[in-house]
């Protein structure tokens, strides 16, 4: 057994455990990991990170799902290690990081107690599938977009795990979005794989549903104001025909608590 310490986030209610790991090396097995992230018998969270040190960059982002296995693009995991690392001193207002798509950069806008407000930068996004009934694209994880009525009422998770493991998208399955527009923001709601339930908040699937809002209104739009279940984001972007450049991701990052932990 041996003693870690860590700190406990969240972005809009998707919620991550943090660990420094640029002096201790940790290695976490799948088993570790999944049983951290286990609400019953761990800390409880979405998903795990490592900051690790890495040489040309301020820091490394090592993403782990809560069933423990390495995973895609986290866009609120990306913005709470942004906040991680602002905390320990590493970071100012700029960051420049390494994650599992490449490079990525985020700016620390504002900072009221244990919130801080972070804006990420994604990856450009193209080759966009537009079908009939949905929309399916990665922005840093695959994403299934599909437009409904009354979202609140609707079943996610059982919905949702039935597209998440449609022989389509197989092997590796696709995170699901459920979007209803309104007036002035748009509400999201996202089974996501890994955690293979319904997520308070899916930062690339906000991103996702954003651009597909944009491609299914045609709107000359610049940025949008979403809803999930775990409060409000912004996604900002520059369309160009159907590819997507310059994309942000907006919203607050909350240190909930620290501690320590026999694994």
């Amino acid at each position: 057994m041996k003693r870690i310490s860590f700190a406990k986030y969240h972005g809009t209610g998707n919620d991550f455990i943090l660990i420094d790991n640029r002096e201790t090396g940790n290695m976490l097995s799948t088993e570790a990991v999944r049983k951290l992230c286990h609400r019953r018998f761990g800390i409880g969270a979405d998903g795990l990170m490592l900051l690790n040190s890495k040489d040309g960059y301020d820091f490394e982002m090592i993403y782990y799902n809560a069933d423990g296995r390495e995973g895609s693009l986290c866009g609120n995991g990306g913005r709470c290690i942004v906040a991680f690392a602002h905390r320990l001193g590493i970071v100012k207002q700029d960051a420049r990081f390494l994650a599992v798509d490449g490079e990525h950069i985020a700016k620390v806008i504002n900072l009221s107690g244990n919130q801080v407000l972070v804006k990420l930068k994604l990856n450009d996004v193209d080759n966009i599938e537009i079908k009939p009934d949905y929309f399916f694209l990665d922005t840093g994880s695959p994403h299934y977009v599909t437009f409904v009525g009354d979202v609140d009422r609707l079943d996610v998770y059982n919905e949702g795990k039935k597209i998440r493991y449609h022989q389509i998208f197989a092997p590796g399955g696709t995170n699901v979005n459920f979007v209803e527009i309104f007036e002035n923001h748009i509400f999201v709601r996202t089974y996501e794989r890994g955690v293979e339930d319904e997520t308070y908040s899916c930062g690339t699937g906000i991103v996702a549903s954003a651009i597909a809002t944009a491609l299914k209104t045609r709107a000359d739009v610049r940025f949008y104001n979403i809803r999930a279940l775990g409060g409000e984001l912004k996604v900002y972007f520059k369309k160009r025909d159907d590819a997507f450049r310059d994309i942000w991701l907006e919203g607050p990052a909350v240190c909930v608590f620290n501690g320590e932990i026999e694994i």
